[in-house]
This record gives C-alpha cells, sequence and structure tokens, in this order.
C-alpha cells in the first residue's frame, strides 16, 4: 500500500504524463520491464514519450515500442460530468422511522462492506429537554456547496453534475481534509483494519462507477447515494430496503421521488409536508431533505443494533 501511495503522490507532485502516457501507462508497467532489450535508444526517434515508473521515476521511452492497450469502459461518459440531464435529490421522512436498520445493512450489502460498518449512521436526536426524541438516519448530503471539495489538494473529491458528489480512491493521497470539512461526519477513513474480500463479480458491480468506493487503503470513503444503480433509473439499496418508505429518491429536474411504494411530487412533498435541509445556515445546499417527526407512525423506542426491541 505504501508503493501505492508514493505512486499517486509522485504523480501528482510530477504531473507530467501527456494524454497519451495515460492510455499507455497500463502496458508500460506490464511489457517494458522485459522488454528493455528491444528499446531503441533515446534520441534515434523523434517520436519519444515521458512516462511514470511504478516507482514514481519519469523514463523516456520510444513510442514504437509501446503498445496501446484498450482501457476499461466504465460508463459511456465522462465520469465526471454526471447522468446527463439528472439532478438526484433525497427526501428523508422522520416520521417514518423506526431504526429497523435496514438501510444501514442493505448498504454495507451494496457496497462490500463489513455488516458492521455502512455509509449510513441513525442517530438518537432531541431537540430539546422537553421533546420527545426521535430516529435521524444520516448519509453523506452531496452539497451544492461543498466544503468538502473546496479544500482537497488533488481534486480526489468532486461534484458531478447530477448532484451527487464523488471521489476517485484511486487518486485520493489520504490527507483527511476533507473529512475535517465535512460538517456532517459523512466520511469516513479506510484504516485497513479489515480486508474486505472482492471476487470478480462485485469487483465489477464497485468498479461500474468511479463515484463508488473501490475501499483502497488509506483513503476516503462514504455514501455515494449509488450512482450505478441511478444511472439505471433504479433506487439506491437503503431506499428500496426500508420496510416503512422512510427515504425517497429521484430526480429534481423531473419534480418526481419515489420511496418505492409510492410517486409524489418532490416540490409537493416539501411544501406540504415542511421539509428543511439538515444545517442549512452553513450555505452548504444539501441535496437531502428531512421531514419533521410529526404524526410519527411508530411510537420512539430505544432499540437494539440490530434493530430488536430492549425490553
Amino acid at each position: 500500500m505504501e508503493a501505492n501511495k508514493k505512486t499517486r503522490r509522485a504523480f501528482i507532485q510530477e504531473s507530467l504524463r501527456t494524454t497519451v502516457a495515460l492510455a499507455a501507462a497500463s502496458s508500460f508497467v506490464s511489457s517494458c520491464s522485459t522488454a528493455s532489450d528491444e528499446l531503441a535508444p533515446v534520441g534515434t526517434t523523434s517520436d519519444t514519450l515521458e512516462l511514470l515508473t511504478p516507482e514514481g521515476e519519469i523514463v523516456k521511452i520510444d513510442s514504437a515500442v509501446v503498445k496501446e492497450m484498450p482501457q476499461f469502459q466504465v460508463a459511456n461518459r465522462d465520469i465526471r460530468q454526471g447522468v446527463k440531464g439528472k439532478k438526484f435529490v433525497m427526501v428523508i421522512d422522520l416520521s417514518k422511522c423506526r431504526n429497523a436498520l435496514k438501510c444501514k445493512s442493505a448498504c454495507s450489502k451494496m457496497h462490500y462492506l463489513p455488516e458492521d460498518r455502512s455509509y449510513v449512521r441513525v442517530n438518537e436526536m432531541q431537540d430539546a429537554e422537553t421533546t420527545a426524541p426521535y430516529w435521524m438516519p444520516i448519509t453523506c448530503f452531496h452539497c451544492d456547496n461543498p466544503p468538502c471539495t473546496k479544500v482537497c489538494p488533488v481534486d480526489a473529491t468532486f461534484k458531478l453534475s447530477d448532484g451527487i458528489v464523488a471521489i476517485d480512491n484511486e487518486r485520493c493521497i489520504g490527507c483527511r481534509f476533507c473529512m475535517v470539512a465535512c460538517p456532517y461526519s459523512s466520511r469516513v477513513f479506510n484504516w485497513g483494519d479489515e480486508v474486505l474480500e472482492m471476487d470478480s463479480s462485485n469487483l465489477e458491480a464497485i468498479s461500474s462507477h468511479l463515484a463508488c468506493s473501490s475501499h483502497e487503503v488509506g483513503t476516503v470513503e462514504k455514501c455515494d447515494f449509488c450512482p450505478q444503480m441511478a444511472e439505471k433509473n433504479e433506487l439506491p439499496d437503503c431506499v428500496s430496503a426500508c420496510p416503512n418508505g422512510v427515504f425517497y429518491f429521484g430526480d429534481e429536474n423531473e419534480d418526481t421521488v419515489t420511496n418505492g411504494g409510492e410517486t409524489v411530487r418532490l416540490s409537493t412533498l416539501i411544501r406540504e409536508k415542511a421539509a428543511y435541509r439538515f444545517m442549512e445556515e452553513l450555505g452548504t445546499k444539501p441535496r437531502v431533505y428531512y421531514i419533521p417527526p410529526v404524526d410519527r407512525l411508530f411510537p420512539f423506542e430505544e432499540t437494539l443494533n440490530d434493530g430488536t426491541d430492549k425490553s
């Protein structure tokens, strides 16, 4: 892992790889190390490339011996542009949350995390001494004015046109500036405490969108709105797994959100239910709205982590 971190740092510090070199880098690592005898002396041709070795050194090589390899296509578009025409948004109805924790387990399964880890938190909240407590699910808020992207020194976290705030784990250097800047504590650091088993099937699913965490040890991870599902007009797993319809997800441009059981107008839901955005006074412009816990479907109950009653 240390070698990988060094490579990333060297790449960012030097910034000398050209677009052509990027296309050929994967073949250079595999072929050039065994084909040194075939390399023409530098200067015998006008067509040379500067490439970055795995050790972080810049070398010049004759382009004639570099074979361009087909690149893995993770999406049919520029991954940093988002899904064209979409503006994803989430609404969380606090009056329906019973702390069943199905959202957490579904998130863990979706992102191939250990059962005790999730990008969704469910906190016990109480606004005042005289008010009743309630359960509050918390995800990444995918802010339209995200402080996390502004402090990243290597552009590893970025805002997509479809509203999602994403992380490129291959670019992240683990400085954790974004974690400090996030006022919602939505980001987590991968310390490498658990070795995540990635077989060919789940690796393909995770790699289908660069916004999904690839679980690089020493980098930052978070909720990503399951973009590989949203791209196919499917709901994130936390939404579809909730038995009480707490989460609504949809497209702000279409003014429509759904929890899988009912589909409603986003503007109507926000207006009629007096929805608000958490800590909106910070100016972060979150893309997650909350409906206050009024006329609750369930009384507040203390529960264990598995969702069963303590009594």
